[in-house]
Parts: structure tokens; C-alpha cells; sequence
């Protein structure tokens, strides 16, 4: 099987919590990293996810030792959301 990595940066306005944190993560960049397969037996190439980490501490961050958290992409999705949504309560008060 084919396998690629694909990297993407996000950015947190807030402090945020994941599952397996005990203590949330500081507002930043993040590098998220994606491991995908390439589906073979189609006519075009098209790859799945097989497993997404999340880059810590942050990108700004000085530290040399770097660890990955694996999570899943719905629970990215859902704490961009909720930051998403702390930056318009902050902006309506």
C-alpha cells in the first residue's frame, strides 16, 4: 500500500481541551499531521485517513523536545468549533 503525510496548520485563539489531556493546551499554531492510504482499485488516485496527531507544544513554542498526540479528526473539528464560537462571545461583550 501506498501510504503519504499530509501536514496543516491550525490555530487556536484559546486555551483548548482534548480527550487524553489533563490539562488543556495553549492558545496557538498547531501542525497537524495526517497519515493517509492510498484506495487501490479505482480508476483515480484517492487516499483515507488512517491516522491524525496533533503536533504539541504549539509551532511558537521554544522547546526542542516535540511529542504527537493522536486524535481524530471529528474531535479537531469540534474543538475549533468551540474556540470558534469563544472568539464570537468575547467580540459580542
Amino acid at each position: 500500500m501506498k501510504e503519504r503525510t499530509t501536514y496543516k496548520e491550525i490555530t487556536f485563539a484559546n486555551p483548548f481541551v482534548l480527550d487524553g489531556l489533563v490539562v488543556p493546551l495553549e492558545a496557538g499554531t498547531y501542525r497537524l499531521v495526517v497519515d493517509e492510504q492510498l484506495i487501490e482499485g479505482l480508476s483515480f488516485p484517492s487516499y483515507q485517513p488512517v491516522a491524525t496527531h496533533l503536533e504539541i507544544p504549539a509551532i511558537s513554542a521554544q522547546l526542542v523536545k516535540r511529542q504527537f498526540l493522536q486524535v481524530s479528526a471529528e474531535e479537531i473539528e469540534v474543538a475549533l468549533q468551540k474556540d470558534t464560537e469563544l472568539q464570537c462571545d468575547e467580540s459580542d461583550q
